[in-house]
């Protein structure tokens, strides 16, 4: 299989996972998720695929029972254990982007939501493998960029020319672009029950993160906007005060959809701000 049709097969695989956890989420589909996928893999060369897609949905995979307080299945635990197993969590995090690679950091996390979450649930279960606590993500500057630079050194802009972050005594901060997107990428911690540094990040900015959505939004890339506004929803099931109203721009984004995942992340979403049924 070559990279390009590997990254197709993860990527529906995903996406078929994500319509799964959203038909469970809405009472359509049945109490399991990740076991029903595994079982309709009918190639089993196909099997680590489905695997994979367990860990690249990380968390979301239990959010019907996150957010109905419904049981795991004997066969959904199995199928967790499963997926554990065969693709076992690092075992030392790499260091927090920009000073380490930011897909194994963001991975990393995944897999610390999923591990977290099915402890929570199953309490007198231990996960087939433990997830450490990966560094925890740089502090944003929601300032930076504020507008377009003027030309500067040798025509590069000052923007460019300071690079991405600038480094100060509270540590590494990072433009608003750069963190609300990765803070995308780690929208699956948007869940009840999950805590830890990247939540304090939400706290800490959410200007940045108002931003960030906007952005994408105006970008029409909907996939990252949903991602974003259910940190949005998030917040504002924690009482946060937030810079726009999350439920207008939750309701929007529901109206263009763009695949499983993204359909999801906005019922997700609208189960946090409690708009209504999913």
């Amino acid at each position: 299989m070559t990279s390009e049709r590997s990254r197709t097969a993860h990527s529906e695989s995903a996406d078929q996972l994500a319509r799964r956890a959203l038909d469970a989420l809405r009472g359509a589909g049945g109490a399991c998720v990740a076991a029903a996928h595994l079982d309709a893999v009918e190639d089993e060369s196909d099997r680590p695929v489905a695997l994979g897609a367990v860990r690249v949905l990380g968390a979301d995979v239990l959010a019907p029972y996150v957010l109905t307080g419904q049981d795991i299945p004997a066969e959904e635990r199995d199928a967790l254990e499963l997926a554990l197993s065969a693709l076992p969590p690092v075992r030392t995090p790499p260091a927090a982007p920009p000073a380490g690679p930011a897909p194994a950091w963001v991975t990393a996390w995944v897999t610390w939501g999923l591990v977290t979450a099915y402890t929570r649930l199953t309490p007198t279960d231990a996960p087939a493998a433990a997830a450490a606590l990966p560094p925890g993500p740089a502090r944003c500057d929601d300032t930076a960029p504020r507008r377009a630079a003027w030309p500067a050194d040798g025509g590069r802009t000052t923007a460019e020319a300071a690079g991405t972050g600038a480094a100060t005594r509270e540590g590494l901060q990072e433009g608003w672009v750069t963190w609300s997107v990765r803070m995308g990428q780690l929208a699956s911690l948007a869940l009840p029950g999950l805590d830890g540094p990247v939540h304090d990040a939400a706290r800490s900015s959410p200007l940045a993160l108002a931003r960030g959505a906007t952005r994408a939004m105006l970008r029409r890339d909907f996939p990252t906007a949903a991602r974003i506004a259910r940190w949005l929803a998030w917040l504002h099931a924690e009482g946060v005060p937030l810079p726009l109203a999350p439920a207008p721009l939750t309701d929007h984004i529901g109206l263009h959809g763009g695949g499983g995942r993204t359909d999801l992340d906005t019922a997700i979403a609208h189960r946090l701000l409690s708009l209504k049924p999913v």
